[in-house]
C-alpha cells in the first residue's frame, strides 16, 4: 500500500476503482484496518463500489495494532487527530469533495469530518454505527484498555499505558453521549444526505442509529435487521449503491460520461 506522511504521522492507504471519491472507514474500533474489510465486515465497501464508478479510498487507522499506520498519541485531541489523518489523506490525493462510508467507529469519525469539512463531504453512509449506550457507559474505554492499549504499548516504547488511559478517557469519557463528536443540535442542522444502516449489539446501539436517522433532515434508513442472514446483505448493499449514485454530484457524472466517450 502507498503511504501518506505528515510530520511524524504515516498513513498507509489503498485505492480501488475510478470516478467520484468515496472514503471508506473500516470498523474495528481503534484497530480499524483495510484488511478487516474482508475478515470481519458484512461486506467490503471498497470492492463493492469500486465497480460502480467510485474511486474508493481506505486507510489503516493511526496506531491500529494490525495495521501499518502510525503516529503520535494526541491525548488532548483524540478524535481530531484521526480526522486530521482523513482530511490530510484527501488533501494528499488532491481530492476536494468526496463521499464517505464508515462502519462502526466510522460514525463519530464521519460526524467529525462533517463538522471539520462541511463543504467537502457530499453524502455519508453510517453502517452499523457505534454510539454511546447509557446502560454500558464505559464499554469503549474498557474494551480499548483491554484489546488495543496493551498491544500498542508493547510495540511502542514511547507510549505508556497511562497515556493510553488518558487518551481513551478524553475520547470516550469526556463527552460520553450520543455519537461522541457532535451534538444532537448539530445533526438536526446537518443538510448533508445521510444513509443509516442500524445494528444492535453493545457497541452499535440501535437507539442511537435511529435517533440520528430521525434528527438528520436529509436522512434515509435501511431495513432492519439487514445482516441477520446472509441473503439480506445484498439488499442493504443495493440501497447504499442507489443512495451513492443518487447523491453523486452531477458534474462528476458528466465528466465520467465525457471520459467514456
Amino acid at each position: 500500500m502507498p503511504t501518506y506522511e505528515r510530520g511524524k504521522v504515516r498513513i498507509h492507504y489503498e485505492e480501488m476503482g475510478s470516478g467520484f471519491p468515496l472514503l471508506v472507514i473500516p470498523g474495528g474500533g481503534l484497530n480499524s484496518t483495510i484488511a478487516g474489510l474482508d475478515t470481519s465486515h458484512p461486506f467490503n465497501a471498497m470492492k463493492e463500489f469500486a465497480k460502480d464508478g467510485f474511486r474508493c479510498i481506505g486507510a489503516d487507522l493511526r496506531n491500529a495494532n494490525a495495521g501499518q499506520s502510525s503516529g503520535p498519541l494526541e491525548i488532548d485531541r483524540p478524535w481530531d487527530s484521526y480526522t486530521d489523518d482523513h482530511i490530510g489523506l484527501m488533501d494528499h490525493l488532491g481530492i476536494d469533495k468526496f463521499m464517505v462510508l464508515g462502519y462502526c467507529i466510522g460514525q463519530p469519525f464521519i460526524w467529525n469530518l462533517i463538522k471539520r469539512a462541511p463543504n467537502r463531504v457530499v453524502a455519508a453512509v453510517l453502517t452499523q454505527p457505534s454510539g454511546h449506550r447509557p446502560e454500558l457507559p464505559d464499554q469503549f474505554y474498557q474494551n480499548n484498555m483491554n484489546n488495543w492499549g496493551p498491544a500498542l504499548v508493547a510495540r511502542r516504547p514511547d507510549i505508556t499505558i497511562d497515556q493510553v488511559s488518558q487518551f481513551l478517557a478524553k475520547m470516550y469519557r469526556a463527552n460520553a453521549d450520543f455519537v461522541f463528536t457532535v451534538t444532537r443540535d448539530f445533526v438536526r442542522a446537518c443538510q448533508i444526505p445521510i444513509l443509516v444502516l442500524p445494528d444492535d449489539v453493545p457497541p452499535h446501539p440501535y437507539a442511537v442509529a435511529m435517533e440520528v436517522a430521525m434528527l438528520a433532515p436529509n436522512s434515509q434508513v435501511s431495513m432492519y435487521p439487514w445482516k441477520d442472514v446472509p441473503e439480506k446483505i445484498p439488499l442493504a448493499v443495493r440501497h447504499i449503491r442507489t443512495f451513492l449514485k443518487a447523491n453523486k454530484p452531477a458534474t462528476a457524472a458528466i465528466e465520467q460520461r465525457a471520459a467514456a466517450d
